[in-house]
């Protein structure tokens, strides 16, 4: 998947860079192989990785073999953002 990021997103990821280290790198892999992708609103899709005791989120619009990153951040609100449905097989 190629990742295309907004100004937004690419200022959000440098200030989370600064707070808990998160990379480019980090974000483009959990864009290309979250944890788990929940839909968010008006049709954005949230990549989201369990990261320490907290989830790092990256809403992206998916369109054929692009992802366009939105934003990106950083929860402790695990429960309340986690689906755990997803993860049965």
């Amino acid at each position: 998947m190629k990742v295309v990021w907004t100004k937004h997103a690419e200022d959000r990821q440098k200030e989370w860079e600064k707070k808990l280290g998160v990379s480019r790198q980090e974000v483009e892999a959990t864009l290309k192989n979250p944890e788990q992708v929940v839909p968010g609103d008006r049709g954005v899709l949230i990549a989201q990785t369990k990261r320490g005791a907290g989830l790092l989120r990256v809403p992206f619009l998916k369109r054929e073999q692009e992802g366009k990153v939105l934003t990106v951040y950083w929860t402790s609100k695990v429960e309340k953002y986690w689906e755990e449905k997803q993860n049965e097989n």
